[in-house]
């Protein structure tokens, strides 16, 4: 005799609100549209929860709608926003800095950071927040699409009508950004 999980809708609010948000917003950059996508995901988490099956947390149930929602974002902006890089795009900040054989000419210092605690480090994480917000909504959206979402290079390419050597260069400029960012406003 199957039993449906129990799930207590009248409570994710209060237990996962704060969570849905932070990551959100980590993801859209802007609080009203973060907001938004709560609510969308509630909205469709209240009205699938029958097909809840229990095969994992009532959380990470959730947190997959969460993901969805977020890509359906990403997707819509597609239709408002060209990915394909422009001449009028932000340069690489180390353009020079490397040299003929391709190597640093002067290499990043060491931060002496335990990667594994950097996590908890949140000095580090304020100023990564800080400097995600500085690249431009191209640059930053696939950038979390990559690094933070761990999407496949394929799978961002079609989602987003890219080439993968515009994928490429677009993720090299918002790494060498954020890498320039982070030594300005992290550093000893």
């Amino acid at each position: 005799m199957d039993s449906k999980p129990n799930i207590d809708s009248e409570q994710w609010v209060d237990r996962y609100g704060d969570t849905m948000y932070r990551y959100t917003l980590v993801r859209v950059k802007d609080p009203m549209v973060a907001h938004d996508i709560i609510q969308t995901t509630l909205l469709a988490a209240l009205q699938a929860q029958h097909t809840f099956a229990g095969k994992s947390s009532e959380k990470s149930w959730l947190f997959g709608i969460l993901k969805h929602k977020i890509m359906d974002h990403f997707r819509s902006q597609k239709s408002q926003r060209t990915y394909e890089l422009t001449p009028d795009d932000d340069a690489d900040p180390y353009e020079n800095a490397y040299n003929e054989t391709g190597h640093w000419i002067s290499p990043p210092r060491n931060w002496e950071i335990n990667p594994e605690k950097a996590v908890e480090n949140t000095q580090l994480l304020e100023a990564l927040n800080h400097c995600m917000d500085g690249l431009s909504d191209k640059f930053r959206d696939i950038f979390v699409m990559k690094e933070i979402e761990g999407m496949s290079s394929e799978d961002i390419c079609k989602e987003m009508g890219i080439k993968p050597t515009n994928l490429w260069v677009i993720l090299h400029r918002a790494r060498n950004q954020l890498k320039k960012c982070l030594e300005t406003h992290f550093g000893r």
